[in-house]
């Protein structure tokens, strides 16, 4: 297993269908960059429960997924479970955050997702992000779609666990879902951790990634 270090990383922009999708996916790895990065710039975009408790629990659980970050969250209306008819809508909101920032890296839901918003919302990046590489995370669910990731972030013990304290601690409206626990979490977290030789990890997909074998 090779492992691979970005030269920098400066800025970054995430992008989630609906509040809590972000922290579930790479809540994980969000806390390990920021905790290496202080003052790294992230521009958040979630597409749906904008004026809503969702977006207060979305708006705190950021700030706490992205220590001493300097963040921006954009939680907009859309209609959960309609983002394939709102395509125009997602389109633009997709445009709008590629205007607010030009970022190293790109974390978004994976084309895969058996959740229509989730795929739509990743099939709308790599047409506005066309240059910086793109991660996407994959969400545990009833459809069963959990696929091969090629991508790891290993996570250390204490950042797995303080992610689950942290999702139980600002989702209360989640918390009454039979899959919302801390098996489910650190789990999944523990087998994508068995796949990269470290006892947690996170799990990526992506699409093109260049390679410059010339080491200039």
């Amino acid at each position: 297993m090779t492992g691979f270090r970005p030269a920098g990383l400066a800025k970054l922009a995430i992008l989630g269908a609906h509040c809590d999708d972000l922290a579930i996916g790479a809540g994980g790895t969000l806390l390990t960059i920021c905790r290496s990065r202080p003052g790294i710039e992230i521009e958040a975009l979630v597409l749906s429960g904008g004026g809503t408790e969702r977006e207060d629990e979305e708006r705190a659980a950021l700030a706490a997924f992205c220590p001493g970050a300097r963040l921006s969250v954009t939680v907009l209306k859309l209609r959960d479970g309609r983002f394939p008819a709102q395509w125009e809508e997602a389109k633009e909101a997709v445009e709008a955050l590629r205007t607010r920032i030009e970022p190293d890296l790109v974390i978004g839901p994976q084309a895969e997702d058996a959740h229509q918003d989730h795929r739509a919302l990743a099939k709308l990046i790599p047409t506005v992000f066309r240059g910086p590489p793109s991660l996407g995370y994959e969400i545990v669910k009833w459809d069963g779609d959990l696929g091969k990731p090629s991508v790891y972030q290993r996570l250390s013990p204490e950042n797995a666990e303080l992610k689950v304290t942290l999702l139980h601690e600002h989702y209360p409206s989640q918390r009454h879902r039979p899959w919302y626990d801390r098996e489910a979490f650190l789990g999944l977290a523990r087998l994508r951790g068995i796949e990269c030789q470290a006892r947690y990890a996170e799990a990526f997909h992506t699409g093109k990634l260049t390679l410059d074998l010339a080491g200039d």
